[in-house]
């Protein structure tokens, strides 16, 4: 039998670390006897889909008796296959996190406190600024001038520059379409993207 000097290496070093890890007397029946159970063993697994980024990467929600107690990615997902990048391996913080707001606050103008209100009052509120502002800044005609000729004509720009868009990384492709109709449709022209900043 010819045994190569890295097979040989090899089988040394082998041999060298089973008799010192044998001279040390290390017994490992009671450890593997005393396996303890996943903390997920008896938990309801939902599958569900990351809340930070457009990619959809699959992520396995853990709870038990109403409580989330585990969040992982999903094996199964086309997508990400199980692996999730720190945002996404983070859910569980984002939910289980004394800081989060878990409604909406609302600071009047002039005050230096913030109040809490319901989501009804909170879109009204919203909805009604943002007709005010676009009626009160609302452009109908533009007055150009044609460079072909140099006479100055009035042209339909049914527009609003005192309101702005930005869509972030969190919309999937179809909610990117419906923000910028909903958008386009108020007459807004500065509609952008965070992705293009």
């Amino acid at each position: 039998m010819q045994i190569s000097r890295r097979s040989f290496l090899k089988l040394s070093g082998a041999t060298t670390l089973s008799v010192m890890l044998a001279d040390l007397g290390f017994d490992l029946s009671q450890a593997s006897a005393q396996v303890r159970g996943f903390k997920i063993k008896s938990a309801k697994a939902t599958p569900t889909i990351c809340p930070y980024c457009s990619v959809g990467c699959g992520i396995l929600i853990y709870n038990e008796n109403g409580k989330l107690v585990n969040a992982e990615g999903d094996p199964d997902h086309p997508i990400n296959q199980g692996s999730l990048c720190s945002k996404g391996a983070a859910v569980y913080q984002l939910h289980e996190n004394e800081r989060r707001l878990k409604k909406p606050l609302y600071r009047a103008p002039g005050s230096d406190k913030w109040e809490e209100k319901d989501w009804e009052w909170m879109i009204e509120k919203i909805a009604e600024r943002a007709k005010k502002t676009r009626d009160a800044n609302f452009t109908v005609k533009e007055t150009v001038t044609v460079p072909q000729t140099g006479q100055a004509a009035d042209i339909v720009v049914n527009r609003t520059e005192a309101i702005g868009c930005l869509g972030g990384a969190a919309l999937d492709n179809e909610e990117c379409y419906l923000l910028q109709k909903l958008m386009r449709g108020m007459g807004l022209v500065y509609i952008e993207h965070q992705a293009r900043i």
